[in-house]
């Protein structure tokens, strides 16, 4: 596990956006910018509106990706490994933790997102079937990207400014 200075912790710990670099199909990089939780140590989550992301694609052919911070000075680029979830059981626990992170964001309807986090935890920890008002958190839940960054490499401290993101490819912005 890298070892990652107060202030790149603080900057993980306080932003919303991050970007990454990662390797598309043709082996060009390409740049997105994408929201995310981390867990404080050495593991980023990136998830997003449900539907299918070619980000994700890319991530799960080749994992080798780039971790740009965003968000405060200075900037930091480090090196990673993505792993794609696919499996529900797996994957729920990190996109609560993700949703989670992301309602305390000024704006975010925080009351009905927590009541909502809040019956699915109870569900979850009796193990009850998904019926009923967890149904609809179930499809959101399976349609949501989840993908877990581990940082490998020491941070690099740059210039505040991250590289700019890269121009879609066929017209489609994902």
């Amino acid at each position: 596990m890298p070892t990652l200075p107060p202030k790149l912790q603080k900057i993980l710990a306080d932003s919303f956006y991050i970007r990454t670099t990662l390797t598309r199909r043709n082996g060009t990089p390409r740049v997105i910018e994408t929201t995310y939780y981390w867990d404080g140590a050495d593991q980023i989550i990136l998830s997003g509106y449900p539907g299918k992301r070619d980000w994700v694609a890319s991530m799960a052919r080749n994992p080798e990706v780039t971790v740009h911070t965003v968000e405060f000075e200075p900037g930091y680029d480090i090196a990673a490994t993505a792993r794609v979830l696919r499996d529900r059981n797996e994957r729920v626990p990190y996109l609560m933790k993700f949703v989670e992170h992301w309602s305390i964001r000024p704006g975010f309807p925080r009351f009905r997102i927590q009541f909502l986090l809040g019956a699915v935890k109870v569900n979850r920890k009796l193990r009850l079937p998904w019926w009923g008002p967890f149904i609809l958190a179930r499809r959101i839940f399976d349609q949501m990207p989840c993908v877990v960054i581990t940082l490998t490499g020491e941070p690099v401290e740059r210039e505040p400014i991250p590289p700019a993101l890269s121009e879609p490819q066929n017209g489609r912005p994902f």
